[in-house]
């Protein structure tokens, strides 16, 4: 049989609370205060005096108490968070864009939720609809590869898209990034400015990691123009390529081209493991091959002989893209027309002693 509570407030007091659980209710009664000054209090509603606000924040405080963001959600329109999806939290150069994101929203008082994609574009599509029924204020992504279904998602979602690290043909909003393609251009023509003739490339196996893709296109463009051979290509593995996959890359390149003099991989983790392979044979870098990389890892600065790569100021990118949603957040606010904006970063060839 199911009861029912008495009492005046019997019908006001909303979904049932667990026992022992701390609310607005148990804050008014310790503050000696009505439910709607807590409300006030939180919001630092100037109709509430500086010392009952003390008051009230004092036993918030003191009582662990935590507002309803649901409620807030509700009574104004507004999450309090935006989403950001990155291919992989391990990878420092991700996480440095985060960290720059965090700096900027934390400062305007916003709240990310991060969702790892795995280089894989299914589970961003997946990411972006379960994301999207929290109600983001913006939407933050890694690339401008995206599945038809995630692309319509985001367009649907009516909230501010920045799309970063790269820079797609047709964006669905902001874009903070740089061409993949051309850094991949750029080492090859590092090297043969270095006097390397016979250049490989170490990658990934698949095309879910679409900028390491680009920086193969960018490495045969080079060649190519060079008049250098460009099909000297070893796919080592599915993205993010490790050290491991990096060592057996190298065997791969020597058994297929014994010449080889350099050779340029999709990323600082890939080029650690063809270092440390060639130590391991004798071979000497960069005497007998020289060896680049991409992302100026930490590795890349501690490793013997030092890898040369390209940096990019990941930080900065994260900085620039929360600015952007920020941007878009106030225009909207304002209801105010902004077009939506292309901010380049710039890359740069690190010569250290491997090549």
């Amino acid at each position: 049989m199911r009861g029912r509570a008495d009492g005046p407030d019997a019908d006001a007091a909303g979904p049932a609370t667990p026992a022992g659980a701390v609310t607005m209710q148990t804050v008014a009664r310790l503050a000696g205060v009505s439910a709607m000054t807590v409300s006030r209090a939180l919001k630092s509603d100037t109709s509430v005096s500086r010392q009952t606000r003390d008051r009230v924040l004092d036993v918030v405080r003191r009582v662990g108490y935590v507002p309803d963001a649901t409620a807030r959600l509700f009574s104004t329109r507004r999450s309090g968070f935006v989403a950001a999806l990155v291919p992989s939290l391990n990878n420092s150069n991700f996480a440095d864009t985060v960290h720059g994101m965090s700096e900027v929203f934390d400062a305007a008082g916003l709240q990310m939720l991060l969702g790892d994609t795995e280089y894989s574009l299914s589970r961003e599509e997946d990411l972006i609809r379960a994301l999207l029924q929290r109600r983001p204020e913006a939407v933050i992504l890694t690339g401008g590869a995206h599945s038809e279904a995630a692309r319509k998602l985001v367009a649907g979602a009516g909230v501010p898209i920045v799309e970063t690290w790269d820079l797609p043909k047709n964006p669905l909003g902001d874009v903070v990034g740089f061409s993949n393609e051309d850094a991949g251009a750029a080492m090859v023509r590092y090297l043969y400015q270095r006097g390397r003739r016979r250049i490989g490339f170490v990658g990934g196996k698949t095309h879910f990691d679409t900028r390491g893709t680009e920086r193969r296109a960018g490495f045969r463009r080079a060649a190519r123009a060079l008049g250098l051979p460009g099909d000297r290509i070893v796919l080592a593995g599915e993205p993010p390529v490790s050290m491991a996959q990096g060592a057996e890359a190298l065997e791969a390149m020597l058994a297929r081209w014994p010449d080889v003099d350099a050779i340029a991989c999709v990323s600082d983790l890939s080029a650690f493991g063809v270092l440390a392979e060639c130590q391991r044979r004798g071979i000497d870098v960069p005497g007998r091959i020289a060896i680049a990389g991409f992302g100026d890892f930490e590795v890349a600065r501690c490793c013997h002989p030092r890898l040369t790569t390209i940096a990019v100021d990941c930080a900065g990118i994260g900085r620039r893209a929360a600015q952007a949603a920020l941007g878009a957040l106030d225009a909207r606010s304002r209801n105010a027309v902004r077009e939506p904006e292309t901010a380049r970063i710039e890359f740069r060839v690190v010569a250290r002693e491997t090549a």
